[in-house]
């Protein structure tokens, strides 16, 4: 079903805006036809534009009849398109000002601009995927690594879509038994009651699956941050270069260099982490590093972990236990540096001023170590250096874990019910809540002001 306004014919340039071999101006609508045979002079001619096959000719000006621009045109009539609907997609050179032209000349046939996400809306309005696979576009757009492309494409692709399916297909059953027993209570119908548990059982323990993949799936979808952290001269910043394997941060002998918040992103095992370089914590007289090392603090609060540096050559100071008592509560991993100098800080050390808190000896200068680091945060940051498993269906959306877990509430306070003996309308009402949960993460049950959110999260033109 179609929401008001939809029926418009939209156009936007479908690709990002600057120079470029290829530039695409796409239409989606019931004037697409129109537009084709208004504005494209095709270089051999044909009665008829035949449906996704590729034209090579000319976009004209409609007023005078002179080309704008050679291009290829590709005409798709509805339903198989990406929209639904009748789609035009002209490839002009890549060019800013033939592609603002091409428009121009589009959008004077009585077509409309479209808005953020629009066309992506209309496939999703038109039955063609869901709200998740709709989200899901904008992940693939956004992917930084290997893994997280992997994981938007599983989910476009309908993973979560048949999970959740089939959960929704189990509460409908388990639901027409409850209602069966409300609707016809003097009629003799047998309904296995330990079978309704049962099957409530099975869908709370693939709904708390879900559920439980979301922090990993976060992680590879939008990474993590990670301060690096310690006092001057340690080797933060040869950290930083060594990890990122370029000179980013300057690396001096004197101390306070770092003065200001360095931030760049690597790629650990296909997990986008963001580190950030801070300024040695210690007391500062000059205002210009006090200021480098408040903001040093205030990125150890917002990061989800860090790395703490010690001089492994050097024996604890009081300046490293003020750091170390400053980090206590983050999730973190200290990195003993300068093994290649005589090691005065044992990891034993460290074990008794942080328990259960990881060590890894490195030498930034001469990049020893840095593997095994690499292996540490990964662990960390995954179920022991695991990852998800191939096939493995994972929720990387909060709006997706919201929705599941109100699902499973749901689902236990029914079972609950059932197992209680309570009367079995409260028990069909939460079978109902949980089918409305289930149904927000498709969008079957999603409030108009959420999917315009959704939506204008996109750039225009897709």
């Amino acid at each position: 079903m179609l929401l008001n306004g939809e029926r418009d014919t939209i156009a936007a340039i479908g690709t990002p805006l600057g120079e470029s071999g290829i530039g695409i101006v796409r239409i989606s609508g019931p004037l697409a036809e129109k537009v084709a045979a208004r504005l494209f002079r095709p270089k051999k001619r044909t009665a008829r534009l035949r449906s996704h096959q590729l034209y090579y000719g000319e976009i004209v000006d409609p007023e005078n009849g002179k080309a704008l621009d050679e291009v290829f045109l590709t005409l798709m009539r509805k339903p198989k398109t990406y929209t639904r609907e009748d789609v035009l997609e002209i490839n002009c050179h890549g060019g800013y000002l033939v592609l603002r032209r091409v428009l121009e000349g589009v959008l004077g046939q009585g077509v409309r601009l479209a808005q953020p996400g629009e066309f992506t809306k209309r496939a999703f309005l038109n039955g063609r995927i869901d709200l998740s696979q709709a989200e899901a576009v904008i992940d693939v757009i956004r992917a930084k690594t290997a893994k997280s492309l992997k994981m938007a494409h599983e989910q476009l692709r309908g993973n979560l879509s048949h999970e959740i399916e089939e959960l929704r297909a189990k509460v409908v059953r388990s639901l027409a038994h409850v209602e069966a027993l409300i609707d016809f209570p003097d009629e003799d119908i047998e309904v296995d009651e330990d079978m309704i548990g049962m099957n409530l059982v099975e869908c709370e323990r693939r709904v708390k699956g879900l559920i439980d993949s979301y922090e990993e799936g976060r992680i590879y979808r939008d990474g993590v941050s990670v301060s690096i952290v310690g006092k001057t001269n340690v080797g933060k910043s040869s950290l930083l270069n060594v990890l990122l394997q370029e000179n980013r941060a300057i690396v001096t002998p004197i101390p306070g260099t770092t003065r200001d918040v360095i931030e760049e992103i690597v790629n650990i095992h296909d997990i986008p982490i963001r580190l950030v370089d801070t300024a040695g914590m210690r007391r500062a007289s000059n205002p210009i590093e006090r200021e480098g090392v408040r903001l040093a603090k205030g990125k150890v609060a917002e990061a989800d972990m860090v790395m703490l540096v010690i001089d492994g050559s050097r024996r604890l100071d009081r300046y490293d236990w003020e750091i170390i008592d400053e980090v206590r509560e983050k999730k973190k991993v200290v990195v003993l540096n300068k093994r290649d100098l005589p090691i005065k800080v044992s990891g034993e050390q460290i074990q008794g001023a942080l328990p259960n808190t990881r060590a890894v000896e490195i030498s930034a200068l001469k990049s020893e170590g840095i593997g095994k680091l690499k292996e540490c945060l990964y662990s960390m940051l995954t179920r022991d250096g695991i990852g998800p498993d191939t096939g493995e269906v994972v929720v990387v959306n909060a709006r997706h874990k919201k929705a599941l877990e109100g699902s499973l509430q749901c689902l236990r306070r029914a079972q609950e019910g059932v197992e209680g003996r309570v009367p079995f309308e409260l028990v069909a009402l939460e079978l109902r809540s949980c089918l409305d949960d289930l149904g927000e993460v498709g969008g079957e049950t999603t409030a108009e002001e959420v999917l315009e959110c959704i939506f204008n999260e996109f750039c225009i033109g897709k």
